[in-house]
């Protein structure tokens, strides 16, 4: 299987170049030619697989060979080794037909280590086979950061920079990532937004040269196209629990980045009979402007409860705008020059499809502290801000009752102790049993100006693999 830039100037690659690249040399992010598509008879014979063995249907078909079946299962049975729940990802219901996919079962209890705890197991295992050392760099609002650093800390061929805005994070996920004290992490916290972290990431790539030679940049954000490959895994684990493919099933989605409900949209064109994907975000809402009004403009970033969503430049959002013009990557290209200039719009054509794809809806810190609240009263079940939004967006947009709602829940509650006590709980959620002395633990980080060079000159000044 060859993987295509979405802006269609640069070369094709194979699975191991691509999960080494990031980045196209054209400014694009990579997808594969073809996606595999799985029949109603195929899907079904999967009932009875635990994850590990439905990781391993799903993702070796954009592998295609280049890693040996036993090798490749090798990896997937590492990368879940370290979540604390049997099930890797289990469904809990909250209300009639409503399930929580709890997604915060990892070493780092959020989402994102469902893609970094393989990606990193699958980076060890390209480079030792080619011999070869790189630098990770990435950006995070919160919870990629603490992901990849896990993923990567014990990779003898990486050293990973990763940059957070400084503040802005909750303590509990600033201490997750500086608290990992191997002389291969850097954590530095950026005097800015979670943007300026991800331009700065996007500028890196696109001039390497600061870089000691024969090293290269490797991106862990869902730039990468193995985070989205590992991600589409869950939609089809859900929807398998929950009758699928007889059955089918909608899907709400906290959305930042958009690359967690891009997978879900793959997972759907992929053959599971999705009926809704539901975009929920908080007050940074470019996302739902787009689709509800077709406006893609940026503005002001506001700084949350629900920090891991407060970007207002959806990367992945380009990938879905490849499949909505038809793969155009001229298109492609003049919408991400005019997104640069502070506006895009989308014709209409491409706006009808993306209207038919996905629903969205918008909360705010308000409403978001009163649902955490309403649904432990009606439940006793206790939700993250993020989890949050995606509930009572599945609630105000959801078509039929008839068809399972699952909502990801993105994070545990104990990353984020300020809006779980803003809905009246009376103690701090506790951290699970192998967190439980985190505030206890060694900080260490480095604070840098807004300012690409000094970024550049303290990282050549670090590696050490």
């Amino acid at each position: 299987m060859k993987y295509i830039s979405t802006r269609g100037d640069a070369p094709a690659l194979s699975f191991e170049d691509v999960v080494l690249t990031g980045l196209a040399n054209d400014g694009g992010l990579y997808l594969p030619e073809t996606l595999p598509k799985f029949s109603a008879e195929e899907i079904a014979s999967w009932r009875g697989l635990d994850y590990r063995e439905l990781a391993f249907k799903i993702i070796s078909p954009f592998v295609d060979g280049e890693i040996p079946d036993a090798d490749l299962k090798k990896l997937i049975e590492s990368a879940y080794s370290k979540f604390r729940h049997d099930a890797i990802a289990p469904l809990v219901q909250t209300g009639h037909n409503e399930f929580i996919l709890e997604l915060f079962q990892g070493p780092t209890l959020a989402f994102k280590d469902f893609a970094l705890q393989f990606l990193g197991h699958l980076f060890d295992y390209v480079l030792k086979k080619r011999n070869q050392k790189v630098v990770v760099m990435g950006a995070t609002s919160g919870d990629t950061g603490s992901a990849a650093i896990e993923g990567c800390r014990d990779c003898e061929n990486i050293d990973i920079f990763i940059l957070h805005p400084n503040k802005r994070v909750s303590d509990v996920q600033r201490r997750q990532m500086t608290t990992v004290l191997t002389d291969n992490v850097h954590n530095i916290a950026l005097e800015g937004n979670f943007d300026d972290c991800q331009n700065m990431v996007k500028a890196s790539f696109a001039d390497q040269s600061f870089l000691p030679d024969g090293r290269q940049l490797v991106a862990v954000n869902s730039i990468n196209w193995a985070r989205i490959m590992a991600q589409i895994v869950y939609y089809f684990y859900a929807g398998l629990a929950l009758g699928s493919p007889a059955r089918p099933v909608s899907f709400s989605v906290p959305t930042g980045n958009f690359g967690d409900i891009f997978a879900g949209y793959l997972a759907k064109q992929m053959g599971l009979p999705i009926d809704q994907l539901i975009i929920a975000t908080n007050s940074n809402d470019i996302l739902h402007r787009c689709i509800s009004n077709n406006d893609h403009s940026k503005q002001p970033l506001v700084h949350s409860i629900s920090p891991s969503m407060d970007i207002m430049v959806s990367s992945n959002f380009e990938r879905m705008l490849f499949d909505l013009y038809d793969r155009d990557g001229a298109a492609i290209k003049q919408l991400m020059e005019d997104f640069k200039s502070g506006e895009m719009s989308l014709a209409e054509g491409p706006l009808n499809k993306a209207r038919e794809l996905f629903s969205s809806y918008r909360l705010d810190d308000k409403e978001t502290v009163d649902v955490i609240r309403e649904v432990f009263e009606n439940t006793e079940y206790l939700l993250d801000p993020h989890t949050a939004i995606g509930v009572q967006a599945a609630r105000k947009q959801r078509k039929s009752k008839d068809v399972p709602m699952v909502c990801l829940a993105t994070a545990h509650p104990a990353k984020f102790p300020e809006a779980v006590r803003q809905a009246g709980q009376a103690a701090d959620p506790a951290l699970p049993l192998h967190m439980r002395d985190l505030f206890d633990r060694e900080e260490r980080y480095t604070v840098l100006e807004n300012d690409l060079a000094k970024v550049h000159a303290h990282m050549a000044a670090n590696i050490n693999a």
